[in-house]
């Protein structure tokens, strides 16, 4: 138990560590902009738009796609807000100002990373049956899940459990629906 406790105490002090150095950077306006593009598409309004898109574009596997992404997206939902009422981790804007991000967050807690999740999820879920989407899907991932270090939602533990979350869901939820 000792050796957890170190381990949970040395993740702690990075994620603090990391948090005072972004939460001081003053990042160039494009990069800010960017941030805040990414975490508003991660509020869900890009994955509605996915859906549209298949259901439109997607061949015959779309709706066995936007099942899998869907599943995926709302076990991960169910997920993180047990996960969120266990851990009642404060988040980084709560302890520390950050210098020029001003967002409010969704909820009170921090750990895991919901959108994190929920952008793992849908992407790997989606990106296992369109191969060539899945690029675009992970890099988009990989933006909202940054975006919610940078501006002070999220610290770097939070984000990569989110990420194992999501992936993982993406995954299983990929496997269940392409055996139908």
């Amino acid at each position: 138990m000792a050796v957890t406790h170190q381990v949970w105490n040395q993740i702690q002090l990075n994620d603090l560590r990391l948090m005072r150095r972004v939460h001081r950077w003053r990042a160039p306006r494009w990069f800010r902009i960017l941030m805040i593009l990414s975490t508003r598409l991660g509020d869900g309004w890009v994955w509605y738009a996915l859906t549209a898109i298949l259901l439109l574009f997607g061949g015959p596997l779309r709706f066995l796609a936007i099942a899998a992404g869907a599943s995926a997206g709302v076990v991960g939902i169910l997920l993180f807000r047990a996960l969120k009422s266990i851990s009642r981790r404060k988040r980084p804007c709560e302890i520390e100002p950050h210098c020029w991000a001003s967002i409010l967050p969704p909820d009170k807690y921090s750990f895991p990373s919901g959108h994190t999740i929920s952008a793992f999820s849908v992407a790997i879920s989606v990106g296992f049956f369109y191969p060539e989407l899945q690029p675009c899907l992970l890099g988009l991932a990989f933006l909202i899940a940054i975006s919610r270090i940078i501006l002070g939602m999220h610290f770097l533990s939070d984000v990569v459990a989110g990420l194992a979350i999501g992936v993982g869901l993406g995954w299983t939820s990929f496997h269940i629906f392409s055996n139908l």
